[in-house]
């Protein structure tokens, strides 16, 4: 028994849903047959930033018209704000409204990130996307967390840190002015625009992220490099030497921020005397190998 698309049957046999949640996006992969796959991307699912009933209404809209939901049986949703108990609960209750027969589970970006990463291996795994985060895993659990403290207070070497840098500097006038009247000139806003979106509507830290673009186009002008350098630097100072015998361990990245600035992350590392072993863009295809 099985259904057709296209040219070729599948067998209903454990179909699977796998998702990574960031700040900015969820990338999710439907897994139906061997070697069969589909991608699909809504936008990100944080619990911190819309509840229960926004999260169902989000998957019901965006991904369960293109797929075979009624037989889907495992759920593997891994996702940026899923740490605490209160937290998966919430993600748990969405994905059951709209896949009431599956077998849910919850748990953090950061462990899809070290199963993504180091599979069955003990390593340092780093997520430097819109937001930072950072583990030493075991080769089955995260043994250690140094906390990343959100955009607001931390965030070291992320899209957000690097915008609030950026955006600082300009607010204040400390840009070289080629480089702020190129700001000026692609965005098109004042210091009231920015501190108006950043303190008065919803996810400031994606806004913020968003000047990485910027920041990106215009790597080689000696300010940018420094500032992009130097957020680095902190994530190594703040999070990486914070885990015991890091310099000797593996450490791997995943994440836009890393996987664009990775020439810089690189020579920050070796000047740090940290190895980086690998920089993957995303975690996803490290997930699915890991539920394969």
């Amino acid at each position: 028994m099985g259904w057709k698309t296209g040219n070729f049957t599948h067998q209903y046999i454990c179909m699977k849903l796998i998702a990574d949640s960031g700040a900015s996006k969820t990338d999710w992969v439907w897994i139906y047959g061997k070697n069969q796959e589909r991608f699909f991307q809504s936008q990100g699912l944080n619990p911190f930033y819309i509840d229960t009933a926004g999260i169902s209404e989000v998957i019901d809209k965006e991904i369960v018209p293109f797929i075979h939901s009624e037989e889907i049986k495992e759920i593997y949703f891994y996702g940026a704000g899923c740490s605490s108990v209160s937290n998966k609960v919430i993600v748990e209750d969405a994905i059951e409204a709209c896949f009431p027969d599956a077998d849910i589970y919850v748990q953090s970006d950061l462990l899809g990130a070290a199963r993504a990463l180091l599979g069955n291996s003990g390593g340092i795994a780093c997520i430097l996307g819109t937001g930072s985060n950072s583990c030493y895993f075991d080769g089955a659990e995260i043994a250690d967390n140094i906390p990343s403290l959100g955009y607001f207070f931390g965030d070291e070497g992320s899209g957000a840190h690097l915008g609030k840098q950026l955006c600082t500097a300009f607010m204040l006038e400390r840009l070289p002015s080629e480089l702020r009247n190129a700001f000026i000139e692609k965005y098109g806003i004042t210091r009231e625009n920015i501190l108006h979106s950043v303190y008065r509507l919803p996810f400031p830290n994606k806004y913020l992220a968003f000047f990485s673009f910027f920041l990106h186009e215009n790597i080689s002008h000696p300010f940018v490099f420094e500032l992009v350098a130097g957020s680095f630097r902190n994530f190594f100072l703040n999070t990486v030497s914070s885990y015991a015998d890091y310099q000797s361990l593996p450490v791997h990245f995943t994440g836009s921020v890393a996987y664009f600035f990775q020439d810089i992350l690189r020579s920050v590392a070796a000047s740090e005397n940290v190895n980086i072993h690998s920089i993957q863009k995303s975690p996803l295809p490290g997930m699915i190998a890991f539920h394969a």
